[in-house]
């Protein structure tokens, strides 16, 4: 991670890169009438969450069941409100005309902290890549994943059983038709581990992680007139390393992880949009909106060199929502989630078993790019041993979009 100052710079530099670009982009073009376009996007948002319950203060402003107390008072009292402008978020689109094809250029952030700077206020990049023909390259929603699950809801996190993952990629789309698409990934790998009850051995204090190969990832999409049914899968290999290889233990291993899912958009008549996805895998967690660890430790019976092993955790999610229009102007989204991991047999008592999640809200756009609702939420949280934690919240949010395109000379 760079700085902040290393940061901000950064993003000038990238913004300034694709206005060179565009005001260039003539020299490219053959035909007279295609000229080069930058669009420039994105909304001004602000959240205020009554929340009834207490959950991770670090993510104050989501609705993530895997962020609920997992013993009793360990956030602290019930009974917080919040005001956020996090959802808030800046983009350009760059669309190139050249002699064979247009390239497609896609950069944004929203200002949401993660990572180091979770729970903080800040610029983090959503998207940034290209894409000429049927290849792309940068950062982008992985292929593994199906966007257009994500209902039409106020609380920026989303359903937790859904995959929602954007990932550094090399795509390739060899299909295309209308709604219908198949495509196919290399991603950058990455996993989390749990060590569990045995985390404070020094033994494993020097066991590290390593990626000898990229994910795989990729989904068919068959669309019609009412709707779509897409098809997606990843494989993946992560592996480990012991730091110290002349003592009594040898703890080197490697699990494949996996993944297939299925999801699909109904349009029922002409105001219902149903959204459902089912996804099962081992070792998948990371691609989860809302998961845990992708490796838990397990014992391994019968063996003095290898006391323990890897296991990649198995994992089923589920997304069903209803998205409603009652007119041009009021729409609800109404549905239900949830996270179930099989965990292994050394994890804490404490960690995360099963995560639901359920939304139901009323938004209004009383003119075009303004919108404002009101949204209440549920979240539960169930630990190995049974404990359960609960939240309840109501969201009221105002937003405030904008859009601009140039076109160049």
């Amino acid at each position: 991670m760079t700085t902040r100052d290393h940061q901000t710079a950064r993003r000038a530099m990238l913004f300034a890169a694709l206005l060179a670009v565009a005001s260039a982009a003539p020299v490219l073009a053959q035909a007279k009438d295609e000229k080069p376009t930058l669009e420039i996007y994105g909304f001004a948002m602000a959240d205020a969450i009554v929340d009834f319950k207490v959950n991770n203060p670090d993510w104050y402003d989501v609705n993530r069941p895997s962020k609920l107390p997992s013993f009793p008072g360990e956030f602290g009292n019930d009974q917080h409100f919040y005001l956020s402008p996090r959802q808030s978020k800046l983009g350009v689109k760059a669309t190139l005309p050249t002699s064979n094809g247009d390239i497609k250029v896609v950069i944004d952030f929203d200002m949401f902290g993660v990572g180091r700077n979770v729970g903080t206020t800040m610029f983090r990049l959503q998207n940034a890549y290209g894409q000429w023909k049927q290849i792309g390259a940068g950062q982008t929603y992985s292929q593994f994943m199906d966007a257009d699950v994500f209902p039409n809801i106020l609380e920026y996190w989303g359903p937790n059983g859904m995959l929602y993952f954007r990932n550094v990629q090399v795509f390739w789309q060899p299909y295309k038709e209308g709604e219908s698409n198949l495509t196919v990934a290399i991603e950058a790998p990455g996993a989390s581990a749990d060590l569990g009850l045995l985390s404070e051995r020094n033994e494993l204090q020097n066991v590290k992680g390593r990626f000898p190969a990229p994910d795989f990832t990729g989904h068919y999409r068959f669309g019609t007139k009412r709707g779509y049914i897409q098809f997606g899968a990843a494989v993946r290999y992560i592996a480990w390393d012991d730091l110290i290889p002349n003592d009594r233990f040898d703890l080197n291993g490697h699990v494949w992880g996996w993944g297939t899912s299925l999801s699909s958009n109904v349009k029922l008549r002409t105001s219902n949009v149903l959204r459902l996805q089912l996804v099962y895998g081992r070792g998948i967690e990371n691609y989860f909106n809302d998961a845990p660890v992708d490796v838990g430790v397990e014992r391994n019976p019968g063996s003095t060199v290898t006391p323990v092993e890897g296991e990649a955790l198995p994992i089923f999610g589920l997304v069903t929502y209803l998205d409603h229009n009652w007119s041009s102007k009021w729409t609800t989204a109404v549905g239900y989630s949830m996270v179930n991991v099989n965990n292994s047999d050394l994890q804490a008592a404490s960690s995360f078993n099963v995560g639901r999640y359920a939304s139901v809200n009323l938004l209004c756009t009383p003119v075009k790019n303004v919108l404002a609702g009101v949204e209440f939420q549920w979240g539960q949280r169930k630990a190995v041993n049974d404990f359960k934690s609960d939240d309840y919240r109501l969201q009221f949010s105002f937003k405030y979009s904008f859009n601009a395109k140039v076109t160049g000379e």
